[in-house]
């Protein structure tokens, strides 16, 4: 029965290089897929795409394609990536060039363009908002960008027309898997039962090393062998929809029945309703099995028809975020740095400081889980404590101010304070509308070197 061999080159922007290409020089892999998007990338890369319309592709993009085309050069696999993010044709163009300086030749790239609806984002303004409940038209700051989340039609496409490199903007990062696994096996796109059981394939694979025991480990509780090497995953998959995860012999981490799961729970509301641009997934009746060292068998996954509808992130400019850090050491430091807080919060009325939140953190002591929770867990006093003081202001002139007192604390405050900073952030926030799917139009274009 036919096996196709899919790889996980990494689950975010700035992900390591080094497991991708371990990948594709020892997996024996068919393809190669790189997550790099998060909620907010395109909304960031769109902004850069303002400043020079060649731009707007993820920032390690070309550092990326670098090594991943040297490697190409004596391993033929396919690569499918989200890290065209705002500017997938730029990026194709970009990957195209470098491949011709490197010698490559026979390679055909495709880009998949269609879902930044921004330049039509008006005939939406009656939407609702899924994280406020108001229409969109209410949202308080400037609009970036709005980008669907397509499924893997254009990856089929791309695929279907001959392409070894497929560059998309945002598209649901299960699709990455559905669409090699929908061309290479022929399923329709109306077998959802198929296509349940593809994105949970692509569900383990999107997030890279931590299915492989990244963000999984706990030493003494859940150990990870040689977490300094984690491996990537491989997603095994199954003309009949059987599906083993896996990785690389000789590198860290692990593939148990629990990173498994850990995965399959994350970002996981409804188990039931998994809601993609392909199908509505059902993980609620899955079972995983180990069936030897790092090898996991997923089974009893299904699927059903998809709601019709097209999550549209839409980022645009929040707000600042003003901060600043002085560090406190010795018995008294706890007493010290709460003592500097408290001078912030005093100074902040007398400067009429206007801001929307305050935040007064002891690092290390309460800035995770807050007061009630810290005073059970917290057995003595720290011996060093970082005070980080940030407010979430309007404008850019109230945020300084936050810095601008932290800082003074130095000759102004309780002793010993040092190694104090300060920022100031321009926060893009994202918010989220449904569009009907007919509403989005996927286009493929093609390059060869």
């Amino acid at each position: 029965m036919k096996t196709i061999r899919i790889g996980s080159g990494a689950g975010y922007g700035g992900d390591r290089i080094e497991p991708a290409i371990d990948l594709i020089e020892r997996g024996n892999l068919d393809y190669i897929i790189f997550e790099c998007l998060a909620e907010r990338t395109i909304a960031l890369a769109q902004l850069r795409k303002m400043k020079d319309p060649d731009k707007g592709y993820n920032d390690l993009f070309e550092l990326r394609m670098d090594h991943v085309l040297d490697a190409l050069k004596n391993h033929p696999v396919k690569v499918i990536t989200n890290m065209g993010a705002a500017n997938p044709l730029s990026a194709m163009k970009k990957a195209a060039d470098m491949a011709r300086q490197k010698g490559l030749r026979s390679l055909k790239l495709a880009a998949v363009t269609g879902d930044d609806i921004f330049d039509r984002l008006d005939q939406y303004e009656n939407c609702t908002v899924i994280e406020t409940g108001r229409p969109l038209k209410d949202l308080d700051g400037a609009k970036i960008s709005a980008n669907a989340y397509i499924g893997a039609e254009g990856i089929v496409k791309a695929l279907e027309g001959g392409a070894d490199i497929i560059i998309t903007g945002r598209v649901a990062d299960p699709a990455l898997v559905v669409g090699p696994l929908i061309y290479e096996f022929g399923y329709s796109f109306d077998n959802y039962d198929m296509l349940g059981k593809a994105t949970i394939a692509g569900h383990l694979l999107e997030c890279a090393g931590q299915v492989t025991g990244g963000y999984f480990c706990d030493p003494g509780v859940k150990d990870v062998p040689d977490l300094w090497n984690l491996g990537f995953p491989i997603a095994e998959f199954s003309q009949d929809g059987s599906l083993v995860i896996t990785k690389l012999d000789g590198t860290g981490g692990i593939v148990s029945e629990m990173t498994c799961k850990e995965q399959i729970v994350y970002e996981l509301q409804d188990p039931a309703n998994y809601f993609t641009p392909d199908c509505t997934a059902d993980f609620s009746q899955v079972s995983v099995r180990q069936e030897g060292p790092d090898r996991v068998s997923i089974h009893g996954v299904t699927g059903k028809e998809h709601n019709g509808m097209y999550k549209v992130s839409i980022g645009y400019q929040d707000c600042y975020i003003g901060e600043g850090q002085i560090s406190y050491g010795g018995s008294t430091a706890l007493i010290r740095a709460r003592l500097a807080g408290e001078i912030i919060r005093r100074r902040l009325e007398i400067d009429t400081c206007q801001y929307e939140e305050l935040r007064i953190d002891e690092m290390g002591v309460n800035s995770l889980y807050r007061q009630q929770i810290s005073n059970h867990i917290t057995a003595a006093p720290p011996a060093e404590v970082r005070l980080r003081v940030a407010a979430r202001t309007k404008d850019e002139k109230n945020a300084h101010i936050i810095g601008d007192e932290v800082e003074a604390l130095y000759t102004n405050g309780p002793a010993g304070g040092g190694g104090a900073t300060k920022s100031v952030r321009k926060i893009i926030s994202i918010a989220s509308i449904l569009v009907p799917r007919d509403d989005i139009h996927v286009h493929v274009d093609f390059m060869e070197v």
